[in-house]
């Protein structure tokens, strides 16, 4: 009774507050899903015609079809986004420093948080898959069954990131600018806008190393491989590499949590 008094009852709390806090700010939800359909068309329907990728597990022959995945995970980035400024909104009114002092397990803050960006995470970029066949994707059972746990991982990764990146800052405008810069780059550098090249140069290494690359090809192979009772490769590689990164992210979180309620 003690673990589910002190971890699971107050982080089912902090998840319902944020989701309740989502569902009131509707404008959110525009932002989080309007954006990336956005530039989805239209760096779709412009670098449509020059793209070529020859041998790629996804060549069907529209770029549309190449950056859905990629889009997804950017819906993702930014509902990770908009639900880890939370963290510095709680410490502004001061309802952080409350949950940090009252008797909880270090890890009810970080679990709650991540439970609830990746709720709103998975929920959204389910929402913007109704659109796959317009890329020329298959969306059915057999998809939505390995999208699942892919999006699941993305979003519990992609919420790790904001969090951390939250907990130490009391300004939601170094907040957005730590997150372009940071971000961003992790997202444009993972083969969601352009296809890695392979070898041994600078860029080979930057995708290899960026966990986000992971979570583009675990979602990509999902859509390519839905249809067939084999899992498409690189799927069980990319869904273990992103479960691992989001894990690491979350033990990082508690610890950082930990230490502040310490200080407390």
């Amino acid at each position: 009774m003690k673990p589910t008094r002190l971890l699971w009852t107050p982080a089912i709390a902090f998840w319902w507050r944020d989701v309740i806090r989502f569902l009131r700010q509707r404008n959110r939800i525009i932002g989080a899903l309007a954006t990336p359909l956005v530039f989805w068309l239209l760096v779709g329907s412009g670098f449509g015609p020059s793209f070529r990728n020859p041998g790629a597990p996804l060549d069907t022959g529209s770029y549309l079809a190449y950056f859905f995945p990629g889009t997804l995970v950017l819906i993702m980035l930014f509902t990770a986004i908009f639900s880890t400024i939370s963290v510095i909104e709680d410490r502004r009114e001061g309802f952080l420093q409350g949950a940090l002092v009252a008797p909880l397990s270090p890890a009810a803050i970080p679990l709650g948080k991540f439970l609830g960006g990746t709720t709103l995470a998975v929920l959204q970029a389910g929402l913007f898959c109704v659109l796959a066949p317009l890329a020329g994707l298959p969306i059915g059972w057999h998809q939505a069954l390995l999208l699942l746990p892919a999006l699941v991982c993305v979003g519990f990764a992609m919420t790790g990131l904001g969090f951390l990146v939250a907990w130490p800052m009391d300004s939601t405008q170094g907040f957005h600018a730590i997150m372009n810069i940071f971000l961003m780059p992790l997202w444009m550098m993972s083969g969601a806008l352009f296809p890695m090249p392979a070898g041994t140069g600078w860029l080979y290494w930057v995708g290899a190393l960026n966990p986000v690359s992971y979570g583009v090809t675990a979602i990509r192979a999902a859509f390519i491989g839905g249809n067939s009772s084999a899992l498409p490769a690189g799927y069980l590689t990319g869904l273990a590499v992103t479960a691992l990164f989001a894990t690491l992210m979350f033990i990082i979180s508690v610890w950082l949590v930990a230490r502040r309620s310490r200080r407390n």
